[in-house]
């Protein structure tokens, strides 16, 4: 029975995996991003009282948000990133980084893929948000550790006298022996500084608490509809218009 039934090549069923790839490479993320997982196969008609209980939903429940979690600690949100991306405008930081408040913007992603596909995408679209928001994280950091704030700021003025120095006596050009010598006392000179006034502690608080705030936020910012890109709208036909 089964060999009677040829595929039909002109049938319009397309496989999902190719629908996915075709989806990826168009642009239409966002698509990807709201599809849900396929459902689970059937339970047996005769299930037993156990099966019935609350117990294994939450143990599956459990595992799904176990290893979308570890999905996201092993995957590197810079992988996808370019110049371009860096060089991109600001997104609105209310209308696109924040969206609006509720389900409409945020959700946990149900599967690793999703989870990857957000995180990618987020991070090359709200770069420069995560840097300024980088930026702000370690200003605060600063903040709450005043003795950081002295040794950089101490740093810098050292740094300053030495290039007023090399200027002044024109160092590089009478006597670049001394002029190496010179950088080379303020090069030491900042290090024990910034060992001295623990900077090294405010940088790794930033450099950590930055990137949890940005693997939440891209992780739970759903993706939204974006500007696709110049080779994917050549390829698309275009679309009547509806009346």
């Amino acid at each position: 029975m089964s060999s009677s039934f040829k595929p039909n090549p002109l049938s319009l069923s397309v496989p999902d995996p190719a629908l996915d790839r075709w989806l990826r490479d168009s642009g239409y993320l966002d698509l990807l991003d709201s599809s849900t997982p396929a459902p689970a196969a059937a339970a047996p008609t005769r299930a037993s009282p156990a099966s019935t209980s609350s117990g294994p939903g939450a143990a599956a429940d459990v595992l799904a948000f176990a290893r979308t979690l570890a999905s996201l600690l092993a995957l590197n949100p810079f992988a996808c990133l370019t110049a371009a991306d860096l060089a991109a405008p600001t997104p609105s930081w209310s209308l696109a980084f924040i969206g609006p408040a509720g389900t409409a913007s945020y959700s946990w992603p149900p599967t690793p893929t999703q989870a990857r596909l957000r995180v990618q995408e987020n991070v090359r679209r709200y770069t420069r948000n995560y840097a300024a928001l980088s930026i702000l994280v370690f200003a605060c950091c600063l903040y709450r550790m005043p003795m950081s704030l002295l040794g950089l700021l101490a740093s810098l003025a050292v740094w300053e006298a030495v290039r007023y120095c090399r200027n002044r006596w024109e160092l590089a050009t009478r006597a670049p022996g001394i002029g190496q010598a010179l950088l080379h006392c303020a090069q030491i000179a900042t290090a024990i500084l910034l060992y001295v006034c623990n900077l090294q502690f405010a940088l790794v608080y930033a450099i950590g608490l930055s990137y949890a705030v940005m693997m939440l936020h891209a992780s739970l910012r759903k993706l939204t509809p974006s500007s696709l890109s110049v080779p994917a709208n050549k390829n698309r036909r275009a679309q009547p218009r509806r009346s």
